[in-house]
């Protein structure tokens, strides 16, 4: 599974999040850049491989491990974006940073906007994605293996139930429990734009999404933009891409 998400993350940065810098940050190829939460490294390796000043932060050993077998010359920290210490670890800022699909499992959100906001240069950018909390998939319960990962808006389950569904479909109780931590730590794009805005942040893209640029590799499917209408949009964007500028 560590391979597979390895290969996906490269081949989703060379065909679209490249692209997509490029269209967005015409000094793109010169940034400074850091990846928070960046797994088995994927987009790091690309990165890295065409001359990017690229450095990654991952919580998992176990993850880095792998991005480390792949390419022993990434540079990686291993680390908890929410420590206070984590700044000084650094020991410099970037142009760019890059959170993947990595808020929504932070409780602490003020301690992350805190310390990104440390780790960006003035005028820096953060790019973010998240699928929002009450979004049929955001409990990532695609990650079972039964048809069990079919059922839109799991997470919204009570515990008990999502619980009893699982042992009848025979899934791995470590899978429900992340379900269940997902669905409570999740976040509202409505309480994502509250935290940014605390912390000076403006969007300078924002696209929410039916169906998200990265199910283009895993599922086949094409692309599709979704309205950015209050209330709806929690429940039916499957996912959010916001570029935020530092000012």
């Amino acid at each position: 599974m560590a391979e597979k998400h390895f290969y996906e993350q490269r081949k989703f940065t060379e065909s679209y999040l490249i692209p997509y810098f490029e269209k967005h940050l015409p000094d793109f190829r010169s940034m400074k850049i850091l990846e928070i939460g960046c797994a088995e490294a994927g987009f790091m390796d690309v990165l890295s491989s065409k001359g990017f000043d690229i450095m990654g932060l991952e919580l998992e050993e176990h993850r880095v491990k792998t991005a480390l077998e792949k390419n022993p010359n990434l540079d990686i920290i291993v680390g908890d974006i929410t420590q206070d210490s984590i700044v000084e670890k650094f020991g410099s800022t970037f142009d760019l940073i890059v959170m993947r699909d990595v808020i929504e499992h932070i409780p602490d959100r003020v301690a992350t906007f805190s310390n990104v906001s440390k780790l960006l240069k003035r005028d820096g950018y953060l790019y973010i994605t998240f699928p929002p909390r009450f979004s049929a998939f955001a409990g990532h319960h695609q990650n079972y293996r039964s048809l069990l990962k079919l059922f839109p808006y799991l997470q919204l389950l009570p515990n008990s139930l999502i619980r009893g569904l699982a042992g009848i479909f025979k899934e791995p109780s470590s899978i429900t429990e992340q379900v269940i931590l997902n669905s409570k730590v999740g976040l509202t794009i409505a309480k994502f734009e509250k935290y940014y805005q605390q912390f000076d942040f403006k969007p300078a893209v924002k696209e929410l999404f039916l169906f998200r640029p990265i199910y283009g590799i895993r599922f086949k499917t094409k692309t599709r933009k979704f309205p950015n209408v209050p209330l709806v949009r929690e429940f039916l964007a499957l996912g959010c891409e916001y570029l935020l500028h530092k000012t």
